[in-house]
């Protein structure tokens, strides 16, 4: 029997028991699409939630100033510390696992106007490196520069919000902004973020400006002094590192301010990096658990799948008997049997990809909320579904063929379907 014949005669099968090989590739496209659309679930809670962390910054530290809980070298419990200037030297000096320390002072009662609106908004200063590590992207002109810093220019890069306020309808761009009557030229706006936590504010309410500028027009207030700031913002060479640079700044900050390294009261750490672990472990866990759900939905379609094929082909073994009668061979029969459980498998295979990625395509284009991605679906979670239902169909078709093949013709034919 040529391929052709073959493919032919093993349409016409198929087609003759419709039900039968509807319900066989039913089971199949089911389990594809159930686990597809789960591990796609959770791998848009995971995606999502590492986007709306990386909101707030990318690897972070930030480092807050406190109050000694242990006395060390005569000094009494309970004294107050505030970050200076120098602290910011120090930290870069002694702390060779971190990229990045950065002082950020502020003011959240500043009066700010312009020649088309006014509100209060809080000023942040830092030094340029803030927008990278901060993840302010920049939507017109540009954020502030070393040489602005430097000459402490009268600089200002907005948020969004706080442009759209100021400035309603308009490119802010080049425009002239007064901040407690200090004119500021506006140099940039920031892209528009959506941001789910934050430690003194969100930042499309903001005003930025060079560190030098808010340290001259706004200074910390008491008990504050004229170098002190609110945080320290430290980022670690790697997140491999991350740990390393945190002890290292702990231990710098401790020195200049004669504390013990050890008192984390005195010096309490935002760490982000070791928040998003924590997350990650618990989002990847929800995925293995999805993912689990649908191998155990794979598993018992692939049962439902092995019980029509076996039925199917123990009620065909007078056919069979037939076959071997007119003189087919044993392997003639098998290639039949092969060949239609895998036509089955692979366009039941087919069918069952493409249903669950037009349905995340189709959920995709609903708003989602801001922690969830949407329906993000893998080729290695459809494939492999693929693989292991189109397999057991093979197999649970392979298997009473070969059996029945293997028998006499004349036992074949006295077989009865049910008997």
């Amino acid at each position: 029997m040529v391929l052709r014949d073959l493919i032919g005669d093993v349409v016409r099968t198929l087609w003759a028991h419709k039900l039968r090989t509807f319900l066989t590739m039913f089971g199949i496209a089911w389990g594809i699409v159930s686990i597809v659309l789960m591990v796609a679930a959770g791998e848009g809670l995971r995606k999502g939630q590492e986007e709306q962390s990386r909101t707030l910054g990318k690897d972070i530290l930030i480092v807050f100033h406190g109050r000694t809980s242990l006395q060390v070298g005569g000094a009494r419990a309970g004294r107050v510390v505030h970050w200076e200037d120098e602290d910011v030297e120090a930290v870069q000096a002694e702390s060779p696992d971190c990229e990045y320390a950065l002082p950020e002072l502020e003011q959240n009662d500043v009066r700010a106007h312009s020649d088309y609106n006014n509100g209060a908004f809080t000023v942040t200063g830092s030094h340029p490196p803030f927008a990278y590590i901060r993840s302010l992207d920049v939507g017109w002109g540009r954020f502030y520069n070393w040489d602005d810093q430097r000459q402490a220019s009268r600089v200002a890069f907005l948020g969004s919000d706080a442009a759209k306020q100021l400035f309603p309808g308009r490119n802010p761009v080049g425009e002239t902004l007064y901040l407690n009557a200090f004119p500021y030229t506006v140099i940039g706006v920031m892209a528009h973020k959506k941001q789910d936590s934050d430690y003194d504010g969100w930042d499309v309410q903001k005003v930025f400006v060079p560190f030098d500028a808010m340290r001259r027009d706004f200074p910390d207030k008491p008990p504050g002094t004229a170098y002190t700031f609110d945080q320290l913002l430290v980022t670690p060479r790697s997140v491999e590192q991350h740990e390393a640079c945190k002890h290292e700044v702990r231990v710098a900050l401790a020195r200049m301010h004669r504390y013990d390294p050890s008192d984390k009261e005195a010096c309490p750490i935002w760490d982000t990096v070791q928040e998003a672990k924590a997350f990650k472990t618990m989002t990847d866990g929800m995925k293995y658990f999805l993912g689990a759900v649908g191998i155990v939905t794979l598993l018992l379609g692939g049962l439902g799948v092995m019980n029509v094929m076996m039925v199917a082909v123990r009620e065909r073994t007078r056919e069979i008997g037939v076959r071997k009668a007119l003189g087919a061979p044993a392997r003639t029969i098998l290639q039949q049997f092969f060949i239609e459980a895998l036509l089955i498998a692979l366009v039941s295979g087919a069918v069952g990809l493409g249903v669950a990625y037009g349905l995340c395509a189709l959920v995709n284009l609903l708003p989602m909320p801001d922690f969830f991605a949407g329906l993000l679906a893998t080729w290695k979670s459809g494939l492999l579904a693929c693989a292991l239902l189109g397999t057991t169909a093979v197999l649970s078709a392979l298997y009473p063929a070969r059996k029945a093949a293997s028998i006499d013709p004349i036992e074949a034919l006295r077989y009865e379907a049910g008997g």
